[in-house]
């Protein structure tokens, strides 16, 4: 009975290796069957793309993003709020409760803490570091007696 099923697994195993293998001839032979205007084809659109891509890197940086910025206003929050796809706000005070708040694609953090200075620094630290590995998120953060009101609408 074991023989038999080591025997099936082995030809499930077989007949999978086997199909993966056909898969990549079939690629390879494909590759092979190129010409050069299909491989220019293939250059011009991915240097279409790259191009399509590094304006969109341009336009996050020309708006902010790739740098953790104190926003003072509301007009000021609402105008960096605008038309934003992502974007990452920390909300910090002296005494305030901590909390986290995930909502349709932003994220408002909310610290405090007993030592609240030295946990902001912390935040910030490692918020700068995102916000420059992460460009295409904008990162701000909002300090004040209205974070409330900022929070509320953000959210």
């Amino acid at each position: 009975m074991e023989q038999l099923q080591q025997q099936i697994v082995e030809q499930h195993l077989l007949a999978t290796a086997q199909k993966v293998e056909d898969q990549l001839d079939n690629e390879m032979h494909q590759l092979q069957k190129l010409d050069e205007d299909d491989m220019e084809s293939l250059r011009q659109q991915r240097l279409q793309q790259m191009k399509k891509a590094a304006l969109k890197k341009q336009e996050w940086l020309r708006k902010g993003h790739g740098e953790y910025n104190e926003i003072a206003s509301e007009k000021e929050f609402f105008a960096e709020m605008k038309g934003e796809e992502r974007m990452i706000c920390h909300f910090y005070r002296e005494n305030w409760p901590c909390k986290v708040q995930l909502h349709t694609g932003t994220l408002c953090l909310l610290s405090k803490d007993t030592e609240c200075s030295l946990s902001v620094q912390v935040m910030d630290k490692h918020l700068q570091i995102l916000a420059k590995q992460h460009v295409e998120t904008k990162f701000i953060k909002v300090h004040g007696s209205s974070h409330r009101k900022y929070a509320r609408l953000a959210l």
